[in-house]
């Protein structure tokens, strides 16, 4: 029998494939998820939707993202393959009020506005709906076996939950011993961190330091090629990286390359899939300077940075999750608390405050460790409270529309407030996921650093 391979449909995307050991997946926060099949024709696809439409009148450049423009043309893909509409079934899930909510999430409801969108599409298709499961305050994940047409959904993590785990609860003594075994990122990394900080230095100078380092040099050119993989050229020097992608672009890539190995001390507490700690860093630093450049309250490369670093905390404590994972995920979703709380509950800290230890002890500058303390609570920053919000906000938004990444809830008591702070209000906010660019919500990360 062929073994499965699984292919994660990222949001603002979608798959059509035929009948073969393949099973198609998407987790689904706010997002919602749509699986077809068709057994006769044996053809099935599953698009995963942000939005029930453009957010900006005819602004449909990224068209996959919205139900009004995305549903259609996927819809129209599947019967080109072969299906019928009076042969296929439909799986909808997702859509959820991802908590904690309050009543700012109930007003917008951008879930259930893209269910009811996608309901809508469906019925006039004439096509049979043969399972539904919208809305609630879960992350789901939806799946299509394309070899037998089944669809399944069920809570994200629930795979990973086990009736007799033995939950270890540490002391703070096992933390300070995690803290102090970490592997620290390259101290070519802390001085290029530093320095962005300042915003005086001499490319060329940084470009000499970096060389020293031959496991990042490396590093740098095998994540520039990957990125850059359409030129007919490869990249064979830094010089040439330099040239090619620009002084700005060079540095993301440099740091986000020292980071690589830092992240991957992690195993699968956090985590909801492989790597989904580092790619939502990469997401979130990637959206944190987009709403830097839009807001105009922040220097963009001092945001990349920051949301890049703001859960470093987790490293540190991913081991003390995984073992207590049941435990975690029921206070999250049957207690409804947010991440911290329940970190703190079981922990007797979290990893804003873990995090913050590791900056200091980094010697990072007072705008990277305020940010890693408050990206949680931004209004409780002293001196960089915009670019605390900032990242905040990146943070919220790959949390609720990247849900796949890891297993964590933002509080949006006040989001109101935390928007004012950036010169934003609640209005803006579907916009800002307009922001989001796709290839942030694809499988790598090192895509998504363009």
């Amino acid at each position: 029998m062929p073994e499965k391979h699984r292919y994660h449909v990222a949001a603002g995307s979608y798959r059509i494939d035929t009948q073969k050991p393949i099973v198609l997946e998407a987790y689904l926060g706010t997002c919602v998820g749509v699986a077809l099949h068709d057994p006769v024709a044996g053809v099935g696809g599953l698009i995963h939707l942000l939005l029930p439409e453009p957010a900006t009148p005819g602004d449909t450049f990224q068209p996959e993202k919205y139900a009004s423009t995305g549903f259609p043309p996927f819809v129209q893909a599947l019967y080109d393959a072969g299906a019928t509409a009076e042969n296929v079934k439909a799986c909808i899930a997702g859509g959820a009020l991802v908590g904690p909510v309050n009543d700012t999430d109930f007003e917008m409801d951008i879930g259930g506005r893209t269910a009811e969108q996608v309901m809508q599409l469906i019925r006039a298709e004439n096509i049979q709906v043969e399972k539904l499961e919208t809305g609630g305050f879960f992350t789901c994940r939806l799946e299509l076996d394309l070899n037998t047409g089944r669809f399944h959904i069920e809570p994200a993590g629930f795979d990973k939950l086990s009736a007799d785990a033995d939950v270890k609860i540490p002391k703070p003594r096992d933390i300070s011993q995690s803290i102090k075994d970490l592997q620290p990122i390259p101290q070519i990394a802390l001085k290029l961190l530093r320095i962005i900080n300042t915003d005086h230095y001499e490319i060329i100078k940084v470009s000499e330091e970096i060389r020293k380092d031959q496991v990042l040099s490396a590093r740098t050119l095998r994540l520039c090629n990957s990125v850059m993989f359409a030129l007919r050229n490869k990249i064979e020097s830094l010089d040439h990286a330099l040239v090619m992608l620009g002084q700005h672009l060079f540095l993301k890539f440099v740091i986000s390359a020292s980071l690589d190995n830092f992240f991957k001390q992690i195993g699968s507490g956090y985590s909801l899939c492989k790597g989904g700690i580092y790619h939502h860093a990469i997401g979130t630093a990637v959206i944190a300077e987009k709403l830097a450049v839009l807001t105009g309250r922040a220097d963009p490369a001092l945001a990349y940075t920051a949301g890049l670093l703001h859960d470093i905390g987790k490293v540190a404590l991913d081991q003390f999750i995984q073992s207590g994972f049941p435990l975690f995920y029921r206070e999250l979703n049957q207690e409804e608390k947010n991440f911290s709380e329940v970190e703190k509950q079981v922990l007797g800290t979290d990893h804003t405050e873990v995090g913050a230890e590791l900056a200091i002890n980094w010697s990072l500058p007072e705008s990277l460790i305020e940010t890693i303390r408050h990206h949680h609570q931004p209004e409780n920053a002293a001196q960089h409270d915009a670019l605390v919000h900032i990242v905040y906000l990146a943070d919220l938004l790959m949390s609720r529309f990247h849900a796949g990444l890891e297993l964590e809830r933002i509080n949006t008591d006040t989001l109101a407030s935390r928007l004012e702070a950036i010169g934003l209000t609640i209005s803006d906010f579907p916009k800002l996921i307009d922001h989001i660019p796709i290839k942030v919500l694809e499988s790598s990360p090192e895509l998504a650093l363009m």
